[in-house]
C-alpha cells in the first residue's frame, strides 16, 4: 500500500469516526505525519495509533488529534496556546487553522527537533518556548483557545486565567496518569462564568510541572 493510499484511508476513517470538520480534515491531510514519527515507525506513520517518540513521550493517535482539534472550534483569526509541543505534529495542524500559535514544551531536545520541522515546512506562524506548561504563557495572554496534550489531574487554573473572557475555550485531558478514566474536557469562559463538558475518554502521558533537564536519548 502506498503512502498516499494510507493517508487517504486514514482521513476516511477519521471522517467515519466523528471528525467531520472539513478544515480539520484538510489540515491533517496536508501535514505529512511521516515527518514527525521516529524512523523505526515510518511504516506506521498513517496508522490510526499513537506512536512513541523520544523523552518518553508519544505522538498522539490521529483520531484523538482530530477530535481535540475539532473541539476547539478554530477560526483563522484566533491566537492559540498549545501545552506540550512534543513531536510538533499537533502544532503543525493547529498552525494551519489559526492566526498565531504559541507552543510550550518542557523537553528542550524535543522542542529543538520540532522547531527544525516547522522551519522545513515553512510554518512561520508558530512561536515556541521551553517552559512549564502548568504556568502557560502569561506574557502572551489572553488566548482565544488553549489545547493541552498531556493529562492533568485537575484543570489548571493558571491556564483558565489566560483564556479570553469572550468565549475562550480550553480543551485538555483530565485524570490521573495511572488511571484508565482520563477524559477530554472542554472548558468555555464567558466573562467570569465557566462551563465544562466531558467529551470522550483518552489515555495521555501526564502533564508534568517544571522544565526537564535531561537530554533525549
Amino acid at each position: 500500500m502506498t503512502l498516499d493510499t494510507r493517508r487517504i484511508r486514514l482521513i476516511m476513517d477519521l471522517r467515519n469516526s466523528g471528525v467531520t470538520d472539513t478544515a480539520v480534515l484538510s489540515a491533517m491531510e496536508r501535514i505529512p505525519r511521516e515527518s514527525f514519527v521516529e524512523e523505526s515507525f515510518l511504516d506506521q506513520a498513517w496508522a490510526n495509533r499513537a506512536l512513541p517518540i523520544s523523552c518518553g513521550q508519544t505522538i498522539s493517535q490521529p483520531l484523538v488529534v482530530g477530535l481535540m482539534t475539532q473541539a476547539l472550534a478554530l477560526t483563522d483569526r484566533m491566537r492559540v496556546l498549545e501545552i506540550g509541543t512534543g513531536s510538533g505534529y499537533q502544532a503543525a495542524i493547529l498552525s494551519r487553522l489559526c492566526r498565531r500559535l504559541y507552543t510550550i514544551e518542557r523537553h528542550r531536545d524535543l522542542l529543538a527537533v520540532a522547531e527544525s520541522r516547522f522551519t522545513e515546512m515553512s510554518l512561520h506562524n508558530i512561536t515556541t518556548q521551553a517552559g512549564d506548561g502548568w504556568k502557560g504563557w502569561p506574557r502572551q495572554a489572553p488566548f482565544d483557545r488553549i489545547l493541552v496534550t498531556a493529562a492533568a489531574p485537575v484543570v489548571p487554573q493558571e491556564l483558565v486565567a489566560q483564556l479570553s473572557d469572550d468565549g475562550g475555550i480550553l480543551v485538555l485531558p483530565v485524570g490521573e496518569a495511572s488511571s484508565a478514566d482520563q477524559m477530554v474536557v472542554r472548558v468555555t469562559k464567558l466573562g467570569d462564568k465557566l462551563s465544562s463538558e466531558q467529551l470522550f475518554p483518552v489515555r495521555f502521558v501526564p502533564l508534568v510541572e517544571g522544565v526537564a533537564e535531561d537530554s533525549a536519548s
